[in-house]
């Protein structure tokens, strides 16, 4: 699904050069559940934008579904983004103008999906992520493990190939922590690829495998 050969991403000011990615290799399979490490500024995040199409890297090759991606226009991006992918973020990321029902439905209205077909897979995810009796609460009535399973149930309900989590249960404590890593776990079970980024060990060995990176640059790759 993904191959990174060479992989770069720059930034430069007038008077500095920050190198974030340092020249990356590695590929990921449909279907495997991978996790990315390292301590807070080695690159993790940048690497996930990259991957998800919400930033371009300065130099390299970037492959996904076989096809090279990383030079493509901001709009054929987005059209990949709304297509075939999902995210889920550490802060949630839900609207509070919306309720729950209509927060999962969004990326559906946004892909022209048919009404009954929206509210048909709506209800579905809601009644697999326990929050049927919840669906007309605002997030702000709901707990961080509540808006988690929300915001995950949003990044899948268009299914997409591939689910990027960013520190998925960094807000959560231990318990609702588990229960969206168990969640996360099922949904990749039923064959969803998944990239996450960590710096939880607990969290990190619910993946196939770890990418550990330092300073911009892949240290380990345990397979």
């Amino acid at each position: 699904m993904i191959h990174v050969h060479q992989l770069q991403k720059v930034y430069r000011t007038d008077e500095v050069e920050t190198t974030a990615l340092n020249q990356l290799n590695f590929n990921i399979e449909t279907g495997e559940f991978v996790s990315i490490m390292g301590p807070s500024g080695c690159g993790k995040s940048t690497l996930l934008n990259v991957l998800g199409l919400l930033d371009s890297p300065s130099n390299g090759q970037y492959y996904f579904n076989g096809q090279e991606v990383g030079g493509l226009s901001e709009k054929a991006r987005a059209l990949i983004r709304k297509q075939q992918l999902g995210f889920v973020f550490q802060s949630f990321n839900l609207i509070d103008e919306l309720n729950v029902y209509e927060n999962i439905e969004l990326p559906l209205i946004y892909q022209n999906v048919a009404a009954a077909e929206r509210s048909e897979r709506v209800q579905e995810l809601l009644n697999q992520m326990g929050m049927l009796h919840r669906r007309r609460h605002f997030p702000q009535q709901l707990s961080g493990g509540q808006q988690q399973r929300v915001a995950i149930a949003r990044a899948v309900v268009s299914h997409p190939h591939l689910i990027l989590a960013d520190e998925p249960t960094g807000n959560l404590d231990t318990k609702h922590g588990k229960e969206v890593m168990e969640l996360l776990k099922s949904l990749n079970e039923a064959g969803t690829t998944i990239v996450m980024v960590t710096h939880n060990p607990e969290d990190a060995a619910y993946s196939h495998r770890t990418i550990g990176m330092l300073d911009g640059a892949i240290v380990n790759q345990p397979f």
